[in-house]
Order: structure tokens, then sequence, then C-alpha cells
């Protein structure tokens, strides 16, 4: 399905460790900002999609997140959609705010992602991720894997030093590889205001950092996360009335969800997520100048390249190794600094990946502008089925 959808203006807060922000305020301040930067008001939203992932379990707040979390910019009386769906929920919060424009139901929709993961005590913030995976299965797997897996880590941690420690019994990749992945996106997000992380690292310190999970250190695994972002949605018609000088249309959002399947199938849920996307877009892999993809580890990133179709899976490393994936490369990857770097308010994760590739085909991106930007991807998955992403989103952007 290709979307009557136009993205009028976008807003996040900068990630990073908020103990002392509401909810409230990591929702409300990037909907204001959306709101501005498209030249609207609170009283011209005619629905709102919000997307959260962990609030129940971190602070409590169940049931009417939305709700609650917009009440202090007096954004009210409208439908207020609660989402939910892993590190997935900003995005799909996106996609379904697009689809009821598309049908005609609405000429201005806000879809925001908001997460507050910090706490007082990490193994809240833990718990919370480890709910994002088959309940019986992580009991199995956390008895298979080292004491503390859960507690003082992230059992997704776990799970990638598992996925590196295959790769590089396949192709051969090595440490340094893993490495210059964070030493890639530490240069993009030095150069982002609203990232975590902006110290520019070399290989020399992403290998000197500790393990978390073998091989893979700290700084190849993406850091828990506070912050919201959004996106003010319009239709064509509001777009033209509003007259953007520079539309961004969102042409392709595509959810899929797991589904059982023999191993090592041709078609997964990623697969097909990626296929239908390009499918509805009528793009391929050649034509993106630039991509915002779900690094929550350096070993995801190079993977997700094979899925992307930006090489083949024996070229991946090389991809990263020429510079193909950088600023100033064929194809720039997390110019945003990435998860690795940004950071990962899971709720916020896609929402953000819409505002960076949004600036950089408005030409907006600052230092870390990709020159002559026209399409952008971005690709944000969420939990874990059997060793496989539960819920992978899809977007195609372009100017």
């Amino acid at each position: 399905m290709r979307l009557n959808a136009v993205i009028a203006g976008v807003g996040m807060t900068p990630f990073g460790k908020h103990l002392d922000k509401s909810l409230k305020w990591l929702a409300g301040q990037p909907v204001l900002a959306a709101l501005a930067d498209a030249g609207l008001g609170l009283g011209d939203v005619e629905a709102v999609y919000s997307g959260n992932c962990a609030a129940g379990l971190v602070t409590g707040q169940e049931s009417i997140r939305g709700q609650v979390a917009l009440l202090d910019i007096g954004l009210g009386r409208v439908p207020i959609i609660n989402i939910e769906n892993a590190c997935g929920s900003g995005s799909t919060a996106l996609n379904q705010a697009a689809m009821m424009v598309s049908a005609g139901y609405y000429d201005v929709v806000v879809a925001m992602g908001f997460e507050k993961l910090y706490h007082e005590n990490k193994a809240v913030s833990y718990a919370a991720l480890g709910g994002a995976v088959d309940v019986e299965e992580r009991d199995r797997f956390m008895a298979d894997h080292t004491e503390g897996s859960g507690q003082n880590r992230s059992m997704f941690v776990d799970f990638y030093g598992e996925l590196a420690r295959e790769h590089m019994a396949t192709y051969g990749s090595t440490l340094e590889d893993f490495a210059l992945v964070t030493v890639k996106n530490s240069l993009h997000g030095s150069l982002n205001p609203n990232a975590q992380f902006r110290k520019v690292m070399s290989v020399d310190e992403v290998l000197a950092a500790p393990v978390v999970s073998a091989p893979l250190t700290r700084p190849m695994i993406c850091p828990l996360g506070d912050g919201g972002a959004a996106a003010v949605v319009v239709s064509e018609r509001k777009a033209r009335q509003l007259g953007l000088r520079k539309p961004v249309r969102l042409v392709s959002s595509v959810v899929y969800s797991y589904f059982e399947h023999p191993p090592q199938a041709e078609e997964t849920v990623t697969t097909l997520a990626i296929a239908q996307a390009y499918a509805d877009a009528g793009v391929g892999p050649e034509d993106l100048n630039v991509v915002e993809l779900h690094d929550s580890s350096v070993i995801t990133e190079l993977l997700t390249y094979d899925h992307l179709g930006l090489a083949r899976p024996e070229d991946c490393v090389a991809l990263l190794r020429d510079g193909h994936t950088r600023l100033g490369g064929r194809v720039p990857v997390n110019t945003s600094g990435g998860l690795l770097r940004k950071g990962h308010p899971v709720g916020a994760t896609g929402l953000a990946q819409v505002f960076e590739i949004t600036r950089q085909l408005q030409g907006r991106a600052g230092e870390r502008q990709v020159n002559g930007a026209k399409v952008g991807l971005t690709h944000n998955g969420g939990g874990s089925i059997r060793g496989e992403v539960a819920a992978m989103n899809i977007a195609v952007l372009v100017r």
C-alpha cells in the first residue's frame, strides 16, 4: 500500500539519563516541538498515536499512558491510542497514524514515542526489557547463560554475544571489525546535539572497554536511555494547504510480526517486511541515500546491511571497512549516532529515526548532513521470539 501521508513536522528531546524528568516532559516536549515545526497548534490535532514500551514496569503507569503523558501540554479530548510493540512501539504508532491519514479519516495526526528506562535500581530496567520476549523461552535462555543475565545486564546482551561469535566463525569477522561500527557511529553521534554520547572513540578505546558478553565490549552494545520523539503526519491535501516548502512523504510503512517457519528459511519477518517496504515505495537498496537502522549492538548493524540488500552477507564487513556506510560514503548509516551513541529509549527510537531521516531529506541535519539526500529508510525491530525479531518496522521516506 502506497501511503498518502506527509511528515509535516518532527521533534525530539535529547536522549540520556533523565532521572529528574517525568513521562509528561518526555512526551510533551517533542510533541510541542513537532507541532511548532509543522506550523500547527494543539487545536489542529485530530488524533494521537502514542508508543511506549515499559512505563508500566518502570514507573507503574499503565493503561492510559498517552492520556497522562499529554496532560501537562493540554492535549486531550481527541482520540489518544496507546500502542505497545516492544522497541518498535514508536514506529508502530507512526504506521497507524499514516494509515488513518491515508484512509482519509484524519488530516492531522500526531505520532509520538516516549520512554523512561533509567531507574535507581537497574534490575527494574533490565526486567522491563526482559519482558519483550516469550517469557517461557526467557527462563530457559537465562538458565543456560552466565549468572547475572537479565539482572545486572539485559538478557539481550547475551543473545548479541552469541550472534557475534557465530559471525566470527562464519565470515571471519574480527573484534576490530565490530569496533569499527562503534567508531563510525561515535563520529556521527559527536555531531548530533540530541545524542546521549558525543565522544568520538577509537578502535583501541572500544576494545579496551569492559567485556559485557564475550566478545562484545560495553560500547558495542546500545545503552539504556530516556527520551521522546514525535512526528506530525498530515494528508497531502493538508500539506498543500499548509504550503509546506520541503514536504517529506512517507511512502511506505510496514509492520510484520514473527511467524513460525523452518530454520534458515528464506522468508522471515525481517525479509518480508523489507521486501514489502521496497515494493510499496517503488525503490530498492540502490536508491537509498541515508539509513537509520536498529543497531542495538554492533553485530545487528552488520547483519542488517545484508537484510537491507546493501551488501551480500560475506561483503558486509568490507562495506563497513571501506567507509561506504559513514558520512561521505555511498550510503551513510546511522548518521544520528544510531542506538549505540544516540541511545535507545525503546518506545521513542523509531520516531527518533524518522526525526533524523526527515531532517536529512530537508537538508536540516547540520554538520552530519548527507549531500543531496532524497530517499531514506528506517529499520526498527522489537522484541524476540525464538531467536528472531518479534515485530519488524520498516519505513521509506522521500523528498
